[in-house]
C-alpha cells in the first residue's frame, strides 16, 4: 500500500514536471493562449466537525477534527472564450483525524485523499496585466489507505467517498511572456461518513475543506495560434 501511495505521489510530481515542459514547448502569445496550465502549493484547511455515535446513539459531546496539511498542486484550465475557462484541479494529501470535546486528545485515525475539482469559471478584462476570475462547480474526495487510531482495539478508520459544492475565487498577474503568478481559494461544502471498523462507533462529518493556492502558471496554445481574439489592457 505505501509503495502504491509512493507512485502516486511520485505520478503527480512527474505529471507537474511534464506540464512545465509542455509549456515550456509550447507556443506562448501573452494573454490569449486557450490553455492555462499551473504548478503550485495548496494548503487543505477542513472546517471540520462531526457528530460522534455508538450504537446508534449520540456520544454527547464528542466532536472530530482534520488536520491543515500543504501539498503540491495542479491545475489546467481551457479557455472557452476570453472570458469563460473550465479548470481541473488535483493534488494529494495526507490527514490527521484527532478528536475533540469529549474525544479530547484521542487519535481517531489517518487517511490519504484524492481531491480532484472541477469549475467552470468567469475571468474578468484584464486591468494593467491583473485578471481576477470567480468559479463554481464540484468536487469530489476520494479516501484512501486509512490508519489506525488509539481506540480501543486500535480499529482502522473508514471514510466514505464525498462530492461537494465548490465555489472559487482567484487572480492571475501576468509576469511577461505568457507567464503568470496565480493566487486561489475554494470552499467546498461536503460531508463524509465515517467508522472504525470492528466497533460500533461512526460518525456524521462535515468536511467543508479550505483550499489556498499559490502557483506558478503558463497560458498557451497546445496547436497553433490562439482561438480566440486578444484581450487589450486598459
Amino acid at each position: 500500500m505505501r509503495t502504491r501511495i509512493t507512485n502516486q505521489i511520485l505520478s503527480l510530481f512527474l505529471g507537474a514536471s511534464a506540464l512545465l515542459g509542455l509549456c515550456l514547448s509550447a507556443s506562448a502569445d501573452d494573454n490569449t493562449g486557450s490553455i492555462m496550465a499551473r504548478v503550485g502549493v495548496t494548503v487543505v484547511h477542513p472546517d471540520s466537525s462531526a457528530d460522534v455515535f455508538a450504537g446508534g446513539a449520540r456520544i454527547a459531546g464528542a466532536d472530530a477534527e482534520v488536520s491543515t496539511e500543504a501539498v503540491p498542486s495542479l491545475t489546467l484550465a481551457y479557455f472557452l472564450t476570453n472570458n469563460v475557462a473550465v479548470e481541473l484541479f488535483c493534488c494529494f494529501a495526507k490527514h490527521e483525524v484527532g478528536g475533540k470535546g469529549a474525544l479530547n486528545g484521542v487519535d481517531l485515525g489517518d487517511t490519504w485523499i484524492f481531491p480532484p475539482a472541477l469549475t467552470l469559471q468567469y475571468h474578468f478584462d484584464n486591468e494593467r496585466g491583473f485578471k481576477p476570475y470567480v468559479g463554481v462547480g464540484v468536487q469530489y474526495i476520494a479516501f484512501f489507505d486509512e490508519g489506525r487510531g488509539s481506540l480501543a482495539g486500535n480499529p482502522r478508520l473508514d471514510l466514505d467517498n464525498a462530492f461537494g459544492f465548490t465555489l472559487q475565487a482567484g487572480v492571475d498577474v501576468e509576469i511577461g511572456n505568457g507567464w503568470y503568478l496565480n493566487g486561489d481559494v475554494k470552499r467546498t461544502f461536503l460531508d463524509t461518513d465515517a467508522s472504525w471498523q470492528g466497533t460500533n462507533i461512526t460518525a456524521d462529518v462535515d468536511l467543508d475543506p479550505w483550499l489556498f493556492t499559490a502557483a506558478l502558471g503558463r497560458r498557451f496554445n497546445l496547436f497553433g495560434p490562439a482561438p480566440i481574439a486578444p484581450v487589450s489592457y486598459k
